[in-house]
């Protein structure tokens, strides 16, 4: 088989410059949408190599990171990886597959430490910071065979939910470009969403790997605090910080989460093992574990303004799924709770000090602290609010912290007694109670510190979309440990429900190239009246560029031509206007939202001529993007 060489400009310290050469017999894009048993499968069928997927992930990564829908979800890519997965190309060879990961390129995080790569945790004040051991779930995947393709932009040093930072920029969402794409780790969620991997990994220290599953349609764990190590990763918040990975199945999640938790002597918290079982994520998957379950719907995580409402009716509709599929669900209230929670986050109080302490580890580093950070204006303007107002809190001990420790032990025993007491399995509730904020607007909704603050394993699944087309999370929380039986609930919805839809901004690859535009005409006529509409549509970048003119008629006779709904030849509601009043020619382009965008390649949107003779739209045709024909 031939395969590509692909040519990557790495400037440390900042963005990936990409040049490629597409393979002459890639005949299709095999790795978009691919879980991991389908590349697995490719892998052992000699479909693929481990470099041709490394192949085929850099292809998207080039057509749409920084062209296209200009993502940037990428903030480094791994020089090595192409040669990494020869050698694990030859090891298959030969005979040795270390497992399910064997071979697969894999994405993360800018706060997991790497031997080979810089880790920068998207701050442009440690660019270029290399350390000289991996973190621990790090070295696990290697051993697990995973290829490490790049790292993913993320929150400046994971201090927010809207992936912004001063040496990565803003992070767009791929289904819709417009909106942020949650945070911290809202580069890995989009790398995922986007098929530049089939899993990457997160950190969470309040919701930072479940917000970004729910507004990407993805699956992500929030694991029990020490079932998986933060031995490596950069730290937020001590107390409150967990690594783990995000994935469209819950196949592909579970088989991540099997090769990475586990004990480490380098994390004091991971002894809450000792003497227990490792959860077994693949084997604990079943499609009837909702049979018989109780679930504990937590109603005061809803949200009450009108804002929050079309989620709510996303993730009541996710919950009666569950039903159907034979569980339990009551509408439930813990008094006191809310309050509780809500007073027992130390993120404020432990970053500073945290950051110190890494930074005292970190080799050659030019600043040693937040303080230095802020005085030189090493971060980006977002973060001056926060940063200030974390820099600014007393010291490593002070009562305002011991008490907000002590009232997260006792949020931690509530939700367990309350569970223990009325036989519920787990409790659920929307990951963010609103789609994702608009970039540059107050990202608002998280219901993230429940878990945060308890300990207490909760997983983002997907739940469904709003009427825009932007994706809904549903959480469940469970007690500690029982983060494999979680899992297991949401496999058995997915099998019923099957709620991954692709976003199509990243659409499959043509020859290892994005799709190139689609030109199209449209022509309506009624007497002697006519419009004919040129058309060329962009699905990587949203747009839709005409070209209008009417015939046949005075100008001054002209109301208006627009796109509107049509479904069967049935009216519908205007969507755009493009010729205005009085005139018979226009030019220009516009951006389509989710849902014109469905429908225009569905063939539901037609091109419509208003005039004072017919003003009820004399003249309407159809518009037919030729790929959308029968």
């Amino acid at each position: 088989m031939r395969t590509s060489m692909v040519g990557i400009v790495l400037l440390l310290g900042s963005m990936p410059v990409y040049a490629q050469r597409t393979p002459r017999d890639q005949p299709r894009d095999i790795v978009y949408e691919a879980s991991i048993s389908d590349l697995q499968a490719a892998m052992t069928s000699g479909r693929a190599t481990s470099a041709r997927l490394v192949d085929g992930y850099l292809a998207r990564i080039a057509a749409y990171d920084h062209a296209g829908p200009a993502l940037n979800a990428i903030i480094r890519l791994n020089p090595h990886a192409r040669a990494d997965a020869m050698a694990l190309d030859a090891e298959r060879r030969a005979g040795k597959v270390r497992g399910p990961l064997h071979g697969i390129p894999v994405i993360l995080k800018d706060n997991y430490a790497t031997r080979d790569m810089p880790t920068a945790a998207a701050s442009i004040a440690l660019a270029g910071l290399q350390l000289s051991e991996d973190a621990f779930q790090v070295k696990r995947l290697r051993d697990a065979g995973a290829v490490i393709l790049g790292k993913s932009n993320m929150h400046e040093l994971a201090a927010g939910i809207t992936s912004i930072s001063s040496l990565g920029g803003q992070t767009c969402n791929p289904y819709d470009p417009d909106r942020n794409p949650g945070g911290s780790s809202g580069g890995s969620g989009a790398a995922v969403a986007a098929s530049f991997s089939a899993v990457a990994w997160g950190s969470d220290t309040c919701g930072s790997i479940r917000i970004p599953a729910s507004v990407h349609n993805l699956f992500g764990l929030r694991p029990t605090k020490g079932l998986s190590s933060t031995s490596g990763i950069v730290p937020l918040s001590h107390s409150q910080d967990v690594g783990g990975p995000l994935a469209r199945s819950a196949m592909d999640l579970a088989i991540a989460l099997d090769a990475t938790v586990g004990p480490d002597a380098a994390d004091s918290t991971t002894r809450i093992l000792d003497g227990k079982p490792l959860p077994r994520f693949v084997t604990a998957l079943s499609a009837t574990s909702l049979r018989g379950k109780r679930l504990a719907v937590l109603t005061s995580l809803f949200g009450t303004e009108l804002d929050d409402q079309e989620g709510a009716r996303v993730v009541r509709s996710a919950i009666e799924k569950m039903k159907e599929r034979g569980a339990e669900a009551v509408d439930v209230v813990i008094p006191g709770l809310d309050s509780l929670v809500n007073s027992s986050g130390v993120i404020d109080y432990e970053f500073k000090f945290d950051l110190i302490d890494f930074l005292a580890h970190a080799p050659g580093q030019h600043v040693s602290s937040l303080s230095e950070i802020l005085a030189a204006g090493l971060y980006d303007a977002a973060l001056d609010q926060p940063f200030r107002r974390r820099d600014s809190l007393g010291t490593r001990d002070n009562p305002a912290y011991r008490a907000a420790l002590g009232r997260r032990a006792e949020a931690r025993a509530m939700v367990i007694a309350f569970l223990d007491a009325n036989h519920y399995d787990a409790l659920v509730y929307p990951t963010m109670q609103r789609k994702a904020a608009l970039i540059g607007a107050p990202a608002r909704g998280s219901t993230c510190g429940l878990s945060a603050v308890t300990g207490l394993p909760a997983l983002s699944i997907p739940a469904g979309f709003t009427p825009d087309g932007n994706p809904i999370g549903v959480e469940l929380l469970g007690r500690p440990l029982a983060d494999a039986d979680l899992l297991s609930l949401a496999y058995d919805y997915e099998q019923s429900t099957h709620p991954r839809r692709a976003p199509s901004t990243t659409p499959p690859l043509a020859g290892g190239k994005a799709p190139a535009p689609i030109a199209f005409v449209a022509t309506a006529s009624r007497a002697s009246a006519s419009v004919r509409g040129a058309f060329t549509f962009d699905a990587t970048r949203r747009t839709l560029t005409y070209d209008t003119r009417v015939t046949g008629v005075a100008a001054s006779h002209v109301h208006a031509v627009s796109i509107a709904r049509d479904s069967a030849g049935i009216p519908g509601p205007i969507v755009r206007r493009l010729v205005a009043q009085g005139e018979t020619r226009s030019r220009g382009s516009v951006v389509l939202g989710d849902v014109d965008r469905r429908d225009l390649l569905a063939g539901r949107l037609a091109l419509v001529m208003f005039t004072s003779d017919q003003p009820g739209a004399t003249a309407r045709a159809r518009m037919l993007v030729p790929s959308s024909r029968p």
